[in-house]
């Protein structure tokens, strides 16, 4: 059986990550019927500011001034779905994770402990201008113009140190799109890149 692969997607909000991300499954899905494994951080975070717990609060601060979430808190979250759902037969994607150096580390961990071979980076790059954009449209209740842009300073301080980071390393292999670009254009480049 071929080797189950490992994606991980970068890009500013509104880069259309969720939707290369699906369009990728089902691409991958009619090659090969592998399942996926989403270790996303989004999803966990949203469904904990549901929850009324005493975190709720404090995670959506965090989010309403537009910084990171604290490193342990986004490596938990992963590695716990890593744990439970995780095999050798699953492709996985990583979505929003890692987003700092200490994650990056983490995460490399976490890909040798499971023995993932080729981790492919996919980088979907936006301009700043198109980012606040197309996240005002969306009309999220976080996505307020100031938060869009420390979010957008937060990026570029920490995850694209990050991405720098990812590339240096062996058995790690980088991708760069431009996301600017229709949708199914995205998603063929993300193909050819990928060269699936």
């Amino acid at each position: 059986m071929e080797q189950s692969k490992t994606f991980v997607f970068f890009g500013i909000a509104g880069a259309g990550k969720g939707t290369q991300m699906e369009l990728l499954q089902k691409y991958m899905n009619k090659l090969d019927g592998k399942e996926f494994v989403y270790a996303g951080t989004g999803v966990g975070f949203r469904k904990l500011v549901g929850s009324g717990l005493h975190v709720s609060k404090l995670i959506q601060t965090t989010l309403d001034e537009g910084r990171l979430m604290p490193d342990f808190f986004a490596t938990s979250i992963v590695s716990d779905i890593l744990v439970n759902e995780l095999d050798e037969t699953k492709h996985l994607i990583a979505d929003g994770y890692p987003r700092t150096l200490r994650q990056a580390g983490e995460f490399m961990d976490m890909m040798s402990f499971f023995a993932r071979g080729e981790v492919n980076i996919i980088y979907i790059e936006i301009s700043k201008e198109e980012s606040i954009k197309r996240n005002l449209l969306r009309g999220r209740s976080d996505d307020t113009e100031e938060g869009l842009h420390k979010r957008y300073d937060e990026y570029v301080a920490n995850v694209l140190p990050t991405i720098e980071f990812l590339k240096k390393q062996n058995g790690y292999t980088f991708h760069k799109v431009n996301g600017e670009h229709p949708i199914e254009e995205v998603h063929q480049a993300i193909i050819n890149a990928l060269k699936i």
